[in-house]
C-alpha cells in the first residue's frame, strides 16, 4: 500500500464513512470491503489505532436513498447521522440503466438527475459533517469544457455549485480537461489516471505481449490525447503516433463537428502491436476508424484502452471489428456503469479500480501526502518487470 508508514503514524482527520448515491452501489461495496481490509492490515502493524473512534469498522457505507414522488420530483435521505463525520460520496453520473417514473412514466436516469441526486444527499447532511469529498470518476459535464461561441459552461458551473454546498474535494479520473478545475482555485481538485490499470489488464488479456520498442507502439487517436500516450510511450520506453482529425465545421451532427477523415503522423506500424490511449469511447466511431487504418498500416494488433467506456450507439460495431481483426482487445475501467453484455464479449477486458480507488480514501481521510498514490511511474516498471 502506498504511503504505508504515514497511515501507519497519522491519524484520520474524522472517522471515515462512504455513501454511494443511488446507481453506484456495486463499485461501492469493492472500495468498502478493500477499506476494511487495509484497516484491518494498519491495525495489525499498529494495535494502537483501534482504540480511534471509527477507524477499524466492519463496514464504512452509510446507506442512503433518493425515492421520487409521482410528479418526478425526488428527495434526498442518508438512513444514519454523518454528524463529524469525513464523509466520501460516490457517484456514477453515466448509470443509465436507473429508472424512475414519472406520471406513470418510465424514465432512464440521464447524468443531469444523478448530478440532482449527489446534491440531495450532501444536502441531506444537513452541514453537520467534518468534510465532504465527493467522488465522481466521470466529471459531470466535462465533455463542455470550454467555449467557442455563444454556449454554456456546464462543468464550471457544476463545480462552482459543489463548491458553494461546502464540498472540500472533488477526485476524479482522467478528466476530459483537467484545467476545468480553475473554476475552483481555492478547493481540492484531484485527478487520477488509469494507466497501471490499463497495462495490468492489457498483460492479464494478453499473457505473451512483448513490450519492446520493436514490437509495441503507442498511439494517440487525436490531439487532445497526446499528453496519455507521450506517458504511456515514455515509461514502457516504446515509439508513439498519433491521429489528427480533420472535421467539417460548416455544420453540427450529435451536438459536434462530424469528423471528415483521422490522418496519421508516426513511424510504420507494420508488424508491431499498437496500444490506441484515451480517455472515453463515445460512439467509437472515431477509435474504430483509427484502428483500421492501423491495421491496413500493417500493424499485428490493435489494443484500445479508454478509460471510459460509454458506447453510446452500442457493442455491434465492436463486434463487426473484432471479427474482421481490426481490434484485438478494448480495454476500458469499471469506473462506470457497464452492461453485462459488455462484460460477456470476448474482445473487452475490465481495469479493476476498486483497490485503488479505496487507496485514495484511505491516504486522503489520513490526510497525508497523496503524492504516491498518484505517481505511477514505480509500479509500472516494477510491473513491466516481472513481465519480462
Amino acid at each position: 500500500m502506498a504511503n504505508l508508514d504515514s497511515l501507519l503514524h497519522s491519524i484520520p482527520a474524522a472517522p471515515l464513512k462512504l455513501v454511494a448515491v443511488p446507481g453506484c452501489e456495486e463499485m461501492a461495496k469493492i472500495v468498502d470491503e478493500h477499506l476494511v481490509s487495509f484497516r484491518k492490515d494498519i491495525v495489525k502493524m499498529n494495535p494502537g489505532k483501534a482504540d480511534i473512534f471509527g477507524y477499524a469498522e466492519d463496514s464504512y457505507l452509510v446507506p442512503c436513498k433518493c425515492p421520487r414522488f409521482g410528479s418526478g420530483e425526488a428527495k434526498g435521505i442518508l438512513t444514519e447521522s454523518v454528524r463529524g463525520m469525513d464523509l466520501f460520496i460516490l457517484v456514477d453520473v453515466c448509470n443509465y440503466s436507473m429508472t424512475y417514473k414519472m406520471f406513470g412514466h418510465e424514465n432512464h436516469m440521464s447524468p443531469d438527475d444523478h448530478y440532482q441526486n449527489l446534491k440531495r444527499i450532501i444536502a441531506a447532511a444537513n452541514g453537520k459533517a467534518h468534510r465532504v469529498n465527493v467522488i465522481m470518476p466521470f466529471l459531470y459535464e466535462s465533455r463542455q469544457h470550454k467555449r467557442t461561441s455563444r454556449e454554456s459552461l456546464d462543468c464550471a458551473m457544476a463545480l462552482t455549485e459543489l463548491k458553494n454546498m461546502n464540498v472540500s474535494n472533488i477526485i476524479t479520473f482522467d478528466a476530459h480537461d483537467p484545467r476545468v478545475c480553475n473554476a475552483i482555485p481555492l478547493k481540492g481538485f484531484d485527478n487520477y489516471f488509469p494507466t497501471y490499470q490499463f497495462l495490468k489488464a492489457l498483460i492479464k488479456a494478453v499473457p505473451d505481449l512483448d513490450i519492446s520498442k520493436e514490437h509495441l507502439m503507442a498511439i494517440s487517436p487525436d490531439e487532445g490525447a497526446m499528453s496519455r500516450a507521450v506517458y504511456f510511450s515514455g515509461v514502457l520506453g516504446v515509439d508513439m503516433g498519433m491521429f489528427y482529425k480533420r472535421r467539417d465545421y460548416s455544420k453540427i451532427v450529435n451536438g459536434k463537428n462530424p469528423i471528415v477523415a483521422h490522418e496519421f503522423l508516426g513511424d510504420s506500424v507494420e508488424g508491431k502491436a499498437v496500444v490506441i490511449i484515451d480517455d472515453m469511447i463515445s460512439s467509437g466511431e472515431s477509435m474504430l476508424d483509427c484502428a483500421k487504418q492501423l491495421k491496413e498500416r500493417g500493424a499485428s494488433d490493435v489494443f484500445v484502452c479508454a478509460t471510459f467506456g460509454l458506447f453510446t450507439d452500442g457493442l455491434a460495431k465492436f463486434d463487426d471489428y473484432y471479427e474482421k481483426g481490426y481490434i484485438s482487445k478494448v480495454i476500458t475501467t469499471d469506473l462506470i456503469y457497464q452492461t453485462e453484455d459488455l462484460k460477456s464479449k470476448p474482445w473487452y477486458e475490465p481495469a479493476i479500480m476498486g483497490k485503488y480507488m479505496a487507496n485514495i480514501i484511505d491516504t486522503m481521510n489520513h490526510d497525508v501526502s497523496i503524492e504516491k498514490v498518484r505517481d505511477t511511474t514505480g509500479k509500472l516498471n516494477k510491473l513491466m518487470s516481472t513481465h519480462k
